[in-house]
């Protein structure tokens, strides 16, 4: 019994030798770490934020007529280049039957007058020349037969403002043909031919005939959101990517940020415009969406590695990478980090461009049946 268990025991420590011999030998067989390495490259890193808009003429003007009537002609249509002063449109005024009757009463009233004023006025000249009348006398009837002159004037004055809608007393004040007031290109007309238009006054801001611009003056009108609008600064340059217009980027100026901000959703938004430099003689339509890259800062041409690259230390926070020595070999190297763009950091100090720096995810290794996990 004793020579059993003995021998039952043995058996157990020559496996166990044998599992210890078997592990080892697989241990000596693993397939070491593997790291890739990368080299810094030169790179141009910008700094920048985004902001959405448009572009837009600097000055754009909506032609309003100064009286109300009918359009009785247009002379022009959207995508016109015309120039201040040019014919915009015709009115034809419809009076108001009420108003026409009674100033066509006032003007029988105002010579019915008049002829009356005349005859007295022709009896007192003629006892005046006979020394019949003082010069007083005379001198009154005078003035009551110019004033009912001058009443018949204005009473013809208003019968044709109300008929016509204008006098040729009234000269530019009141007219019915609608002139451009600048230069430039017709964006829009928003009438046609026998539609009714209000005149612009003091309550009423009037119907609009067109819409006219200066397309060679355009500029970026824009939002940006009250996280970034801290960052940003009047002149700093902006890139504009134009939706409708591809693989062109358009430089702009930064000239304006508002000093208010506006709930937008939830979210405060502020205005910024920004003038383009130069629209490479490309016509760009009023209205079109874009995009303005604000840049915020630029190095030019630096050194720089891939942020993914970069380890910090846990104590003293000091950014460092691994540099290779040798053949899967690393060492640690601080170095003094500069702009980033997001993806590429700059490095002022630590590498230079012949080092291979460690990439952190480890090559997995392969076998003829695939990629090992």
């Amino acid at each position: 019994m004793k020579k059993t268990a003995t021998i039952i025991v043995l058996l157990m420590l020559g496996l166990a030798f044998v599992g210890a011999l078997y592990y080892l030998y697989q241990k000596s067989q693993s397939t070491p770490e593997t790291f890739r390495t990368e080299t810094p490259t030169e790179e141009t890193n910008i700094k920048k934020t985004v902001a959405t808009g448009s572009i837009k003429p600097r000055e754009e003007v909506e032609v309003k007529p100064n009286l109300s009537g009918i359009v009785d002609e247009l002379f022009v249509k959207p995508g016109d280049t015309i120039v201040k002063g040019d014919l915009v449109a015709k009115l034809r005024v419809v009076p108001n039957i009420t108003n026409l009757n009674t100033a066509k009463n006032q003007l029988r009233q105002a010579k019915i007058n008049l002829e009356n004023e005349k005859k007295i006025f022709d009896r007192q000249k003629e006892l005046f020349e006979k020394r019949v009348i003082s010069a007083n006398d005379f001198d009154v009837a005078k003035n009551v037969f110019d004033n009912a002159k001058q009443n018949v004037t204005a009473a013809e004055e208003n019968y044709e403002i109300i008929r016509t809608g204008t006098t040729v007393d009234a000269g530019n004040a009141a007219t019915t043909e609608i002139k451009a007031p600048i230069s430039g290109m017709v964006l829009n007309v928003p009438i046609r031919v026998g539609n009714q238009v209000i005149e612009a006054n003091n309550f009423n801001e009037g119907t609009t005939i067109a819409s006219i611009a200066n397309v060679n003056d355009m500029i970026f009108e824009g939002k940006v959101d009250e996280s970034e609008v801290g960052k940003i600064e009047e002149k700093l340059p902006l890139e504009i990517t134009i939706g409708a217009i591809e693989n062109i980027v358009f430089d702009a100026i930064l000239d304006y940020i508002s000093p208010q901000g506006v709930d937008d959703n939830g979210a405060v938004q502020f205005d910024i415009e920004g003038t383009l430099n130069d629209t490479k003689g490309i016509f760009i339509r009023s209205g079109l969406s874009a995009n303005a890259s604000i840049i915020l800062d630029k190095a030019n041409n630096v050194l720089a590695i891939r942020e993914a690259l970069v380890q910090f230390d846990e104590k003293t926070k000091q950014s460092f990478v691994e540099v290779k020595i040798g053949e899967q070999e690393f060492e640690r190297r601080d170095v003094e980090l500069g702009l980033s763009d997001g993806i590429n950091v700059e490095v002022k100090s630590g590498v230079n461009k012949d080092d291979e720096i460690k990439v952190w995810n480890k090559v997995a290794p392969t076998s003829g049946f695939g990629r090992r996990r």
